[in-house]
């Protein structure tokens, strides 16, 4: 029993110093705002949108992107046409985006940014930008990213918005998930000239960088797992806060639940092949990056032995017949709430936005990162997880956003 306490006493030490890392390097928002510089170079790039199956929402993508504010002699849009039954590469066709056919069965979306690469690879684009079919871009992407690269980024991440945050407790969540991540995450670490991370869809990374690393997707975290390798190769991504990309964030918590526990797989899986290099370059070459990408790995796990520890605290006090002081656990819980509210109100509020949209997500976050606790646990225990769809349907147009844009 002794070691049994002495086991969850240094589970209960790295859970804390877990959470005063991620407090610290948060408050890195609070130093001068790393600036890209405007520039009148101009870059030619390649615009890759994997699809399968997105005939609701794909033509407001396309009709965002030939809206850009960028010369259209120096972008292609290129639709990954991934074993589609619907109208996609009709609405593609329409909107005079080329065509990329996957003949093959595609088992993720890295498989079919694979394909995509491989038939990009002889072409002239300096750099490519991936968005997903839900997307809908800002009309000045373009010239944003386009300074990145002018700056000498070979990766870029851009601002990762949401099309419909006040529609449900869970967009609601997702929509604060993901300005807490651009703000207290990426754009923290541009603002100390450290690398930030790439989130998914709305990143840049140029034809370059590509030969130099390769494409290796082996896990289901795409974004994650290049974020790693280009902490291992020193290849530093950007934050680039005016390219901004809007996205359509699940409503129900049954897609929720899906799409999290295929990242909290994918993150899981990185860990176990990425861990050991992290350390080892981080160590060896004293990398803020490898580090932060290690512990960013770490997560799934720290998060899931936090609530083992609290599970086994409570069975040995009932045991032992230790009287449990309810009145304590209570403030503790209001307390671990009201930072919740906190963390999201600032990451609101140095998003530039509006608190109303976003109500219902600011008081759900805590029951949204609760439900993530299981969905962790339960990912150190599949090895393989089967690619779901998750089903779009917002049809918002570019203009329309514009006008909203919850400020």
């Amino acid at each position: 029993m002794l070691l049994i306490k002495e086991i969850f006493k240094i589970i209960d030490i790295l859970t804390v110093a877990y959470l005063i890392y991620y407090v610290i390097t948060g408050f890195f928002i609070l130093k001068t705002k790393r600036k890209i510089n405007e520039t009148s170079e101009k870059h030619k790039f390649a615009i890759i949108i994997p699809a399968r199956n997105e005939e609701k929402v794909i033509g407001n993508l396309l009709q965002s992107l030939n809206k850009q504010n960028y010369p259209k002699e120096l972008y292609d849009i290129y639709v990954v046409i991934n074993n589609c039954t619907d109208n996609t590469k009709k609405i593609a066709l329409e909107n005079k985006a080329n065509i990329i056919e996957c003949k093959m069965p595609i088992a993720s979306k890295g498989a079919a940014l694979r394909t995509a690469f491989a038939k990009l690879n002889s072409l002239e684009h300096e750099a490519y930008i991936i968005f997903d079919a839900d997307n809908i871009t800002h009309p000045d992407f373009l010239k944003n990213m386009n300074n990145a690269l002018a700056e000498g980024y070979k990766l870029a991440q851009g601002f990762r918005d949401s099309k419909n945050p006040s529609d449900t407790w869970i967009s609601g969540s997702y929509s604060l998930h993901y300005l807490i991540h651009n703000v207290f995450l990426n754009k923290s670490r541009m603002n100390i000239e450290k690398s930030s991370f790439i989130n998914g869809t709305g990143f840049m990374i140029t034809k370059e960088a590509l030969i130099k690393n390769g494409y290796k997707a082996h896990t289901l975290t795409e974004d994650i797992e290049m974020t790693v390798r280009c902490a291992i190769s020193d290849e530093k991504i950007a934050f680039v806060e005016d390219a901004i990309t809007y996205d359509e964030q699940p409503t129900t918590f049954t897609e929720s639940w899906k799409q999290r526990k295929r990242w909290s797989i994918g993150t899981v899986q990185c860990c176990k092949i990425y861990f050991t290099k992290l350390l080892h370059y981080g160590i060896k070459n004293a990398s803020f990056s490898c580090l932060d990408g290690l512990i960013f790995l770490i997560s799934p796990l720290i998060q899931s032995l936090g609530l083992t520890s609290y599970i086994v605290h409570a069975i040995i006090a009932i045991v032992n017949g230790i009287n449990i002081n309810i009145a304590s656990k209570i403030i503790t819980l209001i307390c671990w709430y009201l930072v919740s509210l906190c963390i999201s109100i600032s990451a609101i509020k140095f998003s530039k936005k509006s608190i109303k949209p976003y109500l219902k997500g600011i008081f759900a976050l805590p029951l949204f990162v609760l439900s993530w606790m299981p969905i962790n646990f339960i990912a150190f225990f599949i090895r393989k997880n089967r690619w779901e769809k998750i089903e779009h349907t917002k049809d918002i147009t570019i203009d329309k956003m514009l006008e909203v844009d919850y400020k």
